[in-house]
């Protein structure tokens, strides 16, 4: 692969990298209904410590072509390490390390001339590496893995240089034993041509940063490069709306209300921000009062109207919707369906109501309904996971967007009930 086949072709190469860029950040967007702040790598590791660069030997054949690399110098380095998926540690996943570069002194310490610290970022420089296989072609193929020992890690697409692609790859040397906060995590720097051998050209040495565990830092390794290093418009049009869709602020309708959510009528109240942190969270603004929501909310006879998934109500306790009442219902298509019940656990009349749902063997959910009152108009939000059986073992970056949707169609449903005079 060379220079002049990376450049765009901009009747077919670049109409491709458009398009898939799009599709790309279609599903970004998507993501971020189940994960509004990270839709991807949603929980890290803060990390911190320096890298050093001892430059490119005498021969030019062994430079990079990037002034970053082949200046000698040392860095200091803010990192996150995460998994792509949020998968549980015991299942691979695309691992993750972002780097964030700022300019240190020279080999030496000092500055070399012309004000540029030993060809070190005169402002940080993000540098991104994923899971990916070392040698061709598999270093341009994501690969899950279980854990940082046994991956290899590139930057997956190259940079250009004054001498054409140049990739990046970093594979461990040291790993802390247990994790890693425990120690310093070594790894090597390497840069390669797309077909060619790595060269080792740098260390990094990085520790757990301080209490955060995880870093608030934000990458954006399009906007900020290192020294020397260009990007190939093709790699713009794949990446850039991407990152953009992913930074953006969430979109309001999946925002979490301070309303807060109280377990139960006259006992002190729970942060719902803290409880929806770990459930998947939705929210539409109706044009109807809260009063009237409720009322269709308070009647369980109407929840197989407007819940997805109710088929039919067998039973209603009198005492619905006070906390410790149940409603017999059942679920599934007809003649596939199944009988269970579900009971509250928590109530505020006319603003919140808590349950626990049934639906055997496929297990139990806790949801959280809250309601904002807003004159004429009324935020209402649904709050979800599985707490129990088998769905709960489904992997949580799997069952949130499911979750979502069903209950976006849920929010319609109960809307128009609402509008239509359900309950009165």
């Amino acid at each position: 692969m060379t220079d002049h086949l990376l450049k765009d072709q901009p009747a077919t190469g670049g109409a491709l990298s458009t398009t898939a860029g799009g599709a790309f950040a279609g599903l970004f967007r998507l993501l971020k209904l189940a994960r509004p702040d990270r839709p991807i790598h949603p929980d890290g590791v803060g990390l911190a410590g320096f890298l050093v660069r001892p430059g490119s030997p005498g021969s030019p054949g062994e430079s990079s072509g990037l002034d970053w690399l082949d200046a000698p110098g040392t860095d200091t380095v803010e990192a996150r390490f995460s998994r792509s998926a949020g998968l549980p540690q015991g299942l691979p996943d695309i691992l993750g390390l972002a780097l964030r570069v700022t300019s240190s002194g020279g080999a030496d310490g000092d500055n070399t001339p012309g004000g540029r610290p030993g060809g070190g970022a005169t402002g940080p420089a993000d540098v991104l590496f994923a899971s990916t296989g070392w040698r061709l072609p598999g270093r341009f193929l994501l690969q899950p893995k279980l854990d940082a020992a046994s991956a290899t890690l590139t930057t997956l697409m190259p940079y250009r240089g004054l001498k054409g692609p140049v990739l990046l790859g970093l594979r461990t040397k040291q790993l802390p034993d247990g994790s890693l906060a425990s120690g310093e995590w070594v790894l090597g720097l390497y840069w390669a041509k797309p077909t060619g051998p790595w060269r080792r050209c740098g260390e990094l040495r990085l520790r757990a940063a301080p209490e955060p565990r995880d870093t608030p830092l934000r990458f954006d390794p399009l906007a900020n490069r290192p020294p020397g290093a260009q990007t190939y418009a093709w790699t713009r049009r794949l990446r850039e709306r991407s990152y953009l869709a992913a930074q953006r602020p969430a979109p309001a309708a999946v925002v979490p209300s301070p309303t807060a959510v109280p377990a139960a009528a006259g006992t002190p109240a729970r942060s719902a921000t803290t409880e929806r942190n770990t459930m998947s969270t939705v929210s539409q603004l109706f044009n109807s009062p809260a009063a009237d929501i409720w009322k269709v909310i308070a009647d369980g006879w109407l929840y197989s109207g407007w819940v997805v998934g109710a088929s039919r109500i067998r039973a209603v306790d009198d005492t619905w919707p006070q906390a410790g009442s149940r409603l017999h219902h059942s679920v599934g298509a007809w003649p596939l369906v199944i009988n269970d019940s579900t009971q509250v656990t928590g109530v505020e009349p006319g603003k919140s109501l808590e349950l626990v749902a049934r639906g055997w063997p496929m297990g139990e959910a806790k949801v959280a309904i809250t309601l904002e009152d807003r004159g004429d108009q009324c935020l209402v939000t649904i709050a979800e996971d599985a707490i129990r059986g088998p769905g709960k073992r489904v992997p949580k970056a799997l069952r949130d967007p499911a979750i979502s949707v069903r209950n976006r169609e849920t929010l319609k449903r109960l809307e128009l009930m609402a509008a239509g005079g359900a309950g009165r």
